[in-house]
């Protein structure tokens, strides 16, 4: 195992090229159990079709877990958006084309959406009245059994030389509705700080999904529940903003 050439480092894991293989490096937070569903929603998403890459093992290095995938040769979104800015209204149409692509597909072997979500609200921490709105909000919301991302933005998808379009890292891949996975997209914008990207994303979603602002603002609230499990300091006043509100506008 080659650990010489890194392409990409989080805060909780690096990932490495090796040869024709990515290695994903997990620091010790991420039990067995994270590990190996994030290698079994990439292996359920490969066989659905959709184009992602193909697992190639699960392994223990020096007492850490790594995931190891084949190399998907390309860019990502994000760093195409970075080299050629004049072209970002065309490749964020792309990115909504692939996530939009995405969603026509199914998954059922995957964790609903709306369960996951309950749990997260069940174990957030609010309080008891905070909670029961967003389990009545969430439970008046219809469920869907689309494919979803979970954190689908531009760093996350690669556009191959040949311009085919490839999907990484699935960690937090479910089945649910379109509308709650795109509301997710666009938290992460606003988090990130890059609120005309998020106002860029949301107008597009809605215009080529055909779907009405307002019902993507449903998800809002219990998206922002989610996020809060992460317990990044920093973004929990903005994320209380989204959970608060009776219906976020």
């Amino acid at each position: 195992m080659d650990l010489s050439t890194i392409i990409a480092k989080r805060p909780t894991k690096t990932v490495y090229k090796d040869g024709n293989s990515v290695i994903k490096m997990m620091d010790e937070s991420h039990s067995a159990s994270d590990v190996l569903n994030e290698a079994l929603n990439l292996s359920i998403v490969y066989e659905t079709g959709f184009k992602v890459p193909n697992l190639i093992e699960v392994v223990k290095h020096e007492g850490k877990w790594a995931i190891v995938t084949e190399y998907v040769e390309g860019q990502t979104i994000a760093e195409l958006i970075a080299e050629h800015p004049a072209k970002t209204d065309e490749y964020f149409s792309r990115f909504l084309d692939v996530q939009l692509e995405m969603h026509a597909y199914s998954a059922e072997r995957l964790r609903h959406l709306t369960d996951k979500l309950q749990n997260e609200i069940s174990k957030s921490g609010l309080d008891a009245s905070t909670r029961y709105e967003l389990h009545i909000r969430l439970n008046g919301i219809t469920r869907h059994n689309k494919l979803c991302h979970g954190d689908f933005v531009p760093e996350n998808v690669v556009i191959t030389p040949s311009g085919e379009a490839c999907v990484l890292d699935w960690a937090h891949a479910t089945q649910g509705n379109a509308s709650a996975d795109a509301a997710r997209t666009y938290l992460r914008f606003m988090l990130a700080g890059k609120d005309a990207y998020a106002e860029k994303y949301i107008g597009l979603f809605c215009k080529k999904s055909d779907t009405a602002r307002q019902y993507v603002q449903k998800w809002m609230s219990v998206v922002a529940v989610s996020q809060l499990a992460k317990e990044t300091p920093e973004e929990r006043e903005l994320l209380m903003k989204w959970v608060n509100v009776a219906e976020y506008q």
